[in-house]
């Protein structure tokens, strides 16, 4: 996984991830058949969600055409109904007051996030090589970002239309900034190779929770509540 993030996926060879390893290239092709079929593994198990392949199946082949993207939106799907944005947009009540309101959207924010946690590995890969790998970038890019941009936007604006919260600045700014504040935090600063810039000092739940007061003030000022 660290091999493909630093070189990308066309840069990257299975003697790279051999050194890093420190395995001869020839022991890695026991464990995988090829570049192809590393990488698919880095997505499918880098995570933890599933558990690896037994020694038996060993080397893990490399996918077939569509079934890595089919994996990726498959993982993505597997989310969305559960997330707290969905089951707010489909709430026919909506809160009372905007201190509900506000308790709505840092409950909001702390899910994304912990979802977004929870599926790094695949996110930081996915994006990092979508540019090589066309099939995988739209997948992320609509169903991933998109979706989720395009949600929070319809629920900030239907809250902004009750009187629960006061945008800062235009709705899809907002959404937008909202959903790229988590990406950010939850994926792309677990990867920065900067000692100074990594959030490794605080876990996730602090980092969580900050963001969720910050974007949540920003939308409930004192006063407004």
């Amino acid at each position: 996984m660290g091999v493909f993030v630093a070189h990308g996926y066309r840069r990257t060879q299975m003697q790279d991830i051999a050194d890093v390893l420190g395995l001869a290239k020839g022991t890695l092709y026991g464990y995988a058949a090829s570049k192809e079929a590393l990488f698919a593994a880095a997505i499918r198990f880098g995570d933890g969600l599933e558990l690896m392949p037994d020694i038996s199946v060993l080397p893990v082949s490399a996918p077939a055409d569509g079934e890595l993207a089919e994996l990726v939106a498959g993982r993505l799907a597997a989310e969305v109904p559960n997330l707290a944005l969905t089951k707010a947009l489909g709430r026919h009540r909506l809160p009372r007051t905007p201190v509900e309101a506000a308790a709505e959207l840092s409950g909001i924010v702390v899910d994304l996030y912990e979802r977004l946690s929870r599926n790094r590995v695949a996110i930081k890969l996915v994006d990092r090589c979508a540019p090589e790998l066309p099939e995988l970038g739209k997948v992320w890019s609509e169903t991933g970002r998109g979706d989720q941009m395009a949600g929070m936007e319809a629920y900030l604006a239907s809250r902004q239309r009750a009187g629960l919260l006061t945008l800062p600045g235009p709705v899809d700014l907002v959404a937008r900034t909202t959903v790229e504040l988590c990406v950010l935090w939850g994926v792309h600063c677990r990867f920065d190779p900067a000692p100074l810039a990594s959030p490794l000092l605080y876990d996730d739940p602090t980092v969580a929770a900050t963001l969720a007061a910050m974007i949540t003030r920003s939308m409930n000022p004192p006063g407004g509540a």
